[in-house]
C-alpha cells in the first residue's frame, strides 16, 4: 500500500507543478491581452462593459477590422447572423425569419456570452 500512495504523490505532485506552468503562462498572456486592449482607441469602449473582457474586445476588433466597412450598425449584427431578416412587401407580406448563424461563429459566442454577462452582472437600468 505504501508503494501505491508514493505513486499517487507522484503523480499529484506532477499535476500541481503541471497547473503552475499553465497558470503562470495563462496570466502572462492576460497581461499581454489586456496591454493590447489599453493600446487601441476602440477596445476600451467594449472593455468598459460589465462582462466584457479583454479577449472578447480584441475578438471584435479583429472581427470588425474597419467599421466604415458597414454602413449601418444594424448591419453588423447580420453580418455575424445575430439578427434575423424581415421580408416586408408594404401591405400584406411581413415575415419575420430565424437568425441565419451565418458568419464568424466564434464572434457570435463571444458577443453571446459578453450580453449574458452584462444581463446578469449589470447593477444598473
Amino acid at each position: 500500500m505504501a508503494a501505491c500512495d508514493r505513486l499517487i504523490a507522484g503523480v499529484t505532485d506532477c499535476m500541481l507543478r503541471a497547473w503552475e506552468a499553465l497558470w503562470a503562462e495563462y496570466r502572462r498572456l492576460h497581461d499581454l491581452a489586456v496591454q493590447m486592449v489599453g493600446r487601441d482607441e476602440r477596445c476600451p469602449r467594449f472593455y468598459a462593459i460589465p462582462g466584457v473582457g479583454p479577449v472578447a474586445a480584441l475578438t471584435l476588433k479583429a472581427a470588425i477590422d474597419d467599421p466604415h466597412r458597414f454602413s449601418k450598425s444594424k448591419t453588423v449584427g447580420a453580418h455575424f447572423g445575430l439578427t434575423s431578416p424581415r421580408i416586408q412587401t408594404g401591405t400584406s407580406i411581413d415575415i419575420e425569419g430565424h437568425i441565419s448563424k451565418c458568419g464568424d461563429g466564434e464572434v457570435r459566442t463571444v458577443l453571446y456570452e459578453a450580453a449574458s454577462a452584462m444581463l446578469v452582472r449589470s447593477k444598473q437600468w
